[in-house]
C-alpha cells in the first residue's frame, strides 16, 4: 500500500485561456470616432437614442400600470423612466 505522500499526481496538460481576448485590437490602434451629422460622435447618439426608447418605454409600462391600480409596479416603472429621462439629459450636455 503506498502512502499518500508517495502517489504522483497525474500530468495535466495546461488548459488553453478560453477567456483571451483573441480578436482584440491592441491599445494603440483604437477606431478614430467621427461625427455624425449632429456634430456628436456616433456612439454617443445611439446612445441618446437607446435612452429615448428605453425612456419612452418605461413611461408607457408606468402608465398601463397606473391604469390598473398597481401604484407600487407603476411607481417601480416611473423610476426607471426618470433615470432614462436624465441619461438623456447627461448625455446631451
Amino acid at each position: 500500500m503506498k502512502y499518500i505522500s508517495e502517489l504522483k499526481p497525474a500530468a495535466v496538460p495546461p488548459r488553453p485561456n478560453t477567456k483571451g481576448m483573441t480578436n482584440a485590437m491592441p491599445r494603440g490602434s483604437q477606431p478614430v470616432r467621427r461625427n455624425g451629422p449632429s456634430g456628436i460622435p456616433r456612439s454617443q447618439a445611439r446612445n441618446v437614442q437607446t435612452a429615448q426608447r428605453n425612456y419612452e418605454r418605461y413611461l408607457a409600462l408606468a402608465r398601463a400600470e397606473a391604469l390598473t391600480g398597481d401604484r407600487i409596479v407603476a411607481e417601480n416603472y416611473f423610476q426607471h423612466a426618470e433615470h432614462y429621462f436624465r441619461s438623456m439629459d447627461e448625455n446631451q450636455n
